[in-house]
């Protein structure tokens, strides 16, 4: 079973053939830093960018220099340690690659929009300085220090501690905080500005789109071996978890428009946080909570594949695979 302490390293026969097939989607997903060109950037940066909207991208470079690596930690030290899948281990590798690259992708992004050394040093550091940014980072690590101890699986309890710090990670960090900040990079793309971020941002997109996904058929998988774990009191635990998740996100919003962005406010950033909860929440397996509708129309392409580039014709579907049966891996065959 999934969460069993009996490790299982046999991929005949195949007992979770959807983590595998996750696994060859993200495949189709690869791409490289060389790729992202920040050149158009800078005299965004320079010229067509106003302090209010200045103040913001600072924020969100802020936030995504150190956010992957807190998704990796957790990812190595959690997910890999419990999930009894080697199908699933195969997904958890191809994203912790994925994480790897968001990391040195923002890592590009502070290089290239702060030129201040100690300006950078101190986006680095924000997750410790910066309150909006320190409360996410605390969010997170609730919930990893949870389970840091935790060995086995093996007493419900503990099982309800792993799922807790599961959905942590793929409905709240994930599916909501990092979804706050695609917003505001594609409100600016639909503005006209940063190709380079835009860019970079699609691709970054579809990895996390893919991650919630397999995160989310774990959760189902583990949903349908252990029914009982998923009861009333569970339920309400993770609803307020989320509405802990849209209230520090919500901080965030208010420190990164704090000195007002035209056509974006708190208000409709805390509508559109309700309406991805909501989508999170129903791929729980949940009721919805909030029942609201997204007010941007900019973000409609979140629901789109393939997501295609605002700035150029390159179609962020971006795919590298093989076709041909002779590379293809059936489900049912035994050794």
């Amino acid at each position: 079973m999934i969460l069993s302490s009996n490790l299982d390293l046999t991929l005949r026969p195949m007992k979770y053939p959807q983590f595998f097939q996750l696994y060859k989607n993200s495949l189709k997903n690869i791409w490289t830093t060389d790729e992202i060109d920040f050149s158009v950037d800078f005299e965004h940066l320079r010229d067509r960018l106003s302090p209010q909207e200045a103040h913001l991208i600072r924020r969100l470079v802020a936030f995504f220099a150190t956010a992957d690596n807190l998704v990796a930690h957790n990812l190595v030290l959690n997910f890999y340690k419990h999930i009894n899948s080697p199908e699933m281990r195969m997904f958890l590798g191809k994203q912790l690659f994925d994480e790897m690259l968001h990391v040195e992708t923002y890592l590009l992004l502070v290089d290239n929009y702060i030129p201040d050394h100690e300006e950078r040093q101190a986006a680095f550091d924000a997750y410790q300085n910066i309150p909006s940014i320190k409360q996410k980072a605390d969010f997170c690590f609730k919930y990893m220090d949870s389970i840091n101890e935790l060995n086995n699986l093996d007493t419900d309890d503990r099982k309800r501690q792993f799922i807790e710090n599961l959905i942590c990670f793929a409905a709240c960090v994930e599916g909501l905080f990092f979804f706050g900040s695609f917003a505001y990079v594609y409100f600016l793309r639909n503005k006209g500005l940063l190709p380079g971020l835009a860019t970079a941002t699609n691709w970054i997109f579809r990895d996390e789109t893919l991650h919630i996904e397999g995160a989310m058929a774990a959760v189902a998988a583990i949903r349908k071996e252990y029914p009982h774990l998923f009861d009333a009191a569970l339920e309400a635990r993770m609803k307020l978890m989320v509405e802990e998740a849209i209230q520090v996100e919500m901080n965030f919003c208010q420190d990164a428009l704090n000195f007002g962005v035209s056509g974006l406010s708190p208000k409709l950033m805390r509508e559109y946080l309700e309406y991805v909860a909501d989508q999170r929440l129903t791929q729980l397996g949940f009721s919805k909570a909030y029942l609201s509708k997204n007010p941007f129309s900019f973000m409609v392409l979140q629901d789109l594949q393939p997501l295609t580039n605002f700035f150029e014709k390159r179609v962020t579907e971006y795919q590298k695979g093989f076709e041909s049966s002779r590379n293809s891996v059936t489900f049912n065959d035994e050794f």
